[in-house]
């Protein structure tokens, strides 16, 4: 499955508002691509003083930038994400957000040609009563996010990117997300293999690979009812 992590900024919230920055990266098989696409974009509106304190962003930044109109990027957009899964916290906002932009264009939804999940909803269902929150999830997942001072579209969905893979990097798939067919059986005549086990060479654990281990013990603990390794 190829997916596509993706985030925007606005010039704020409701109708009327445009997209001021679009950020994404790819995902192929539960693995970072290096894939990505971010650009800014003038709004041909102003930006709410709210909305600027959040990202930063204002008017006549984008304009020292030269920043295009969505016009001018949303071929390149759509290429990128086109039959994509796209993996954004909060979805109804920013497809939303997308959606009035590509009308204003008359193009089709985002629905037509992406399939879309929300992980704020899949955050509620894990962790009923806890805060759902990128940086709520950080914190519960062990993600630094220490120098995100500003919301920025590509960085959140650098984070979002590795917060949505903690969060589907249970234990319930040893294919690590590989597909089936991408897989092979392969059966062994293990009768005729002699060992000698004094000849058998031990290699223990280095401090650095011991604690690492036990790092991986403790995101067992805290997505499930304990590592099985550490029960009396």
């Amino acid at each position: 499955m190829r997916q596509v992590v993706l985030d925007t900024e606005t010039t704020g919230i409701g109708d009327g508002h445009r997209i001021i920055e679009i950020g994404c990266v790819e995902v192929i098989k539960r693995k970072l691509t290096g894939r990505h696409y971010h650009v800014y974009i003038n709004p041909e509106r102003p930006i709410d003083e709210e909305a600027a304190e959040v990202h930063g962003i204002t008017n006549e930044w984008l304009i020292e930038q030269g920043a295009p109109v969505f016009s001018q990027v949303v071929d390149d957009f759509r290429t990128f994400i086109d039959g994509a899964q796209l993996v954004i916290h909060n979805a109804p906002f920013d497809v939303g957000m997308m959606d009035a932009e590509f009308s204003r264009l008359n193009m089709t939804p985002t629905r037509d040609f992406c399939g879309i999940l929300d992980t704020l909803v899949m955050a509620r269902q894990m962790h009923p009563g806890a805060r759902a929150s990128l940086d709520a999830l950080c914190k519960r997942y062990g993600i630094d996010n220490s120098h995100r001072e500003l919301h920025g579209a590509l960085l959140d969905a650098e984070i979002l990117a590795d917060v949505y893979l903690m969060m589907t990097g249970g234990q319930t798939d040893l294919a690590l997300g590989e597909d089936e067919s991408d897989s092979a059986v392969v059966e062994l005549d293990l009768g005729d293999i002699k060992v000698d086990a004094a000849a058998l060479k031990v290699v223990k654990a280095t401090t650095e690979e011991a604690a690492a281990h036990e790092a991986f013990l403790d995101l067992i603990d805290k997505k499930s009812e304990g590592a099985l390794w550490r029960r009396s």
